[in-house]
């Protein structure tokens, strides 16, 4: 050692090894981050450490060796952190995002649930209604007719129902074809066969609407299956 506060030349040789090794593993660190590859740092710091390694005893070298790893491990467990931090931000992130799809999955399931459960209560109010909850009349006008109906046929199953009925007879519950004799609303044929419903299918639609929907959701599941078939056939 030289007098007052100088340092040999191997121990200053020791800390810039140090020094530019630790360099290089900042350098690499930093440029993972930014993106970018800084060659040219790691480069020039390399050189560095080789040149100055060479020039230092080998009984010194071992040490100073050691001080490099010690700064290199230094920078690596800082960038670990940062790394495994960045890592549970991520996982936190997917996770809220994936809750949140969930939540909203399972809000339309229960928005599903509750109208299909609506739209069953409905339909089986209906399907409870008959010729008998209806006062009979001497006779009756489309608008009449049509009412009835909506009262009996499902909602989502009117319009089917409705469309078949416009081609049938036109909402006539007393139309007869003149040659096949098929009879009422549906152009039932033989039309006595809706006296499974009711004695007076001749004269109450109600009864004739009855006899309808039950003819439709026996055949074709459905006044939407029927009209589908109709389509298809111009008969159901």
């Amino acid at each position: 050692m030289l007098e007052g506060n100088r340092v040999s030349p191997i121990s200053v040789r020791g800390f810039a090894v140090a020094s530019a090794t630790a360099v290089t593993a900042v350098g690499s660190v930093v440029g993972v981050a930014s993106g970018s590859t800084a060659q040219t740092n790691d480069a020039e710091a390399t050189a560095a450490e080789t040149t100055l390694l060479a020039d230092i005893p080998a009984g010194q070298q071992a040490q100073v060796q050691t001080e490099s790893l010690s700064a290199q491990a230094d920078v690596q467990a800082i960038a670990a952190d940062a790394s495994a931090k960045k890592d549970a931000e991520e996982a936190a992130r997917k996770a809220a995002a994936q809750s949140a799809i969930e939540k909203k999955e399972a809000a339309e399931k229960a928005e599903k649930a509750a109208k299909e459960a609506k739209e069953r209560e409905e339909a089986e109010t209906k399907a409870s209604r008959s010729s008998a909850d209806f006062p009979v009349q001497s006779s009756y006008t489309v608008a009449q007719i049509q009412a009835m109906a909506r009262q009996m046929v499902p909602a989502d199953q009117f319009q089917c129902f409705s469309n078949i009925v416009d081609h049938e007879s036109s909402w006539n519950y007393q139309a007869v074809n003149p040659s096949s004799g098929a009879y009422g609303l549906f152009q039932a044929l033989p039309g006595s066969k809706m006296s499974s419903v009711g004695a007076d299918w001749q004269t109450n639609p109600a009864t004739q609407i009855t006899w309808g929907l039950n003819y439709m959701n026996s055949r074709y599941d459905s006044p939407c299956g029927a009209w589908s078939f109709w389509q298809a056939n111009h008969w159901y």
